[in-house]
């Protein structure tokens, strides 16, 4: 089985103080109805890459420690996707190698050619043939799942545990994903 997972909010928690969303508010924008993700102007970016500081990305240990556990038991493969953009590439590769994320995963993708995060995902979804996907974006997730009717796709939400659709679920631990 394959098995893919974004990075932040599954693995990296956010910085402390800031709300979700704000995030949400400063990272997409609807046009039209459609799903579009923006790429932060140079100001932007720097605080974004000053907020992206190991010391200010706090582990997810609980999820870290599972996927390490369950990599090491059995045959599934383990993918790492995220959809940061290349301004981040220095920072999310020192919080890589600092909390040994190279170790647990089979392959390792990023959107460091800036493309449209939900797109860059379905792109790699396909690419290597997931039977699941973890995330903490519902929007994307509903793209995803609309595009890839045969993946389980799974929001890791704390707060509630429900099936949205045919092929999109709430989670609130990883765990949960191998028992739907």
């Amino acid at each position: 089985m394959n098995v893919g997972f974004d990075l932040d909010k599954i693995f990296i928690n956010l910085p402390p103080l800031v709300p979700t969303k704000i995030i949400e508010w400063l990272c997409k924008r609807k046009p039209n109805g459609s799903l579009k993700y923006r790429i932060p102007g140079r100001a932007e970016q720097t605080i974004r890459i000053f907020s992206h500081y190991p010391l200010f990305r706090p582990p997810i240990t609980e999820n870290i420690n599972y996927v390490k556990n369950q990599a090491l038991a059995n045959k599934n493969k383990y993918y790492l996707i995220s959809s940061r953009f290349s301004f981040l590439q220095k920072r999310t590769a020192a919080i890589i190698k600092r909390y040994r994320l190279e170790k647990i995963f089979n392959a390792m993708y990023f959107n460091y050619s800036n493309n449209q995060p939900h797109e860059f995902k379905d792109e790699i979804i396909k690419k290597l043939g997931l039977d699941m996907y973890v995330d903490d974006d519902f929007q994307l997730l509903e793209y995803l799942a609309k595009n890839n009717p045969k993946i389980k796709f799974f929001l890791l939400n704390k707060k509630i545990n429900k099936k949205l659709k045919d092929n999109l679920f709430t989670i609130r631990y990883l765990s949960q994903m191998f028992e739907e």
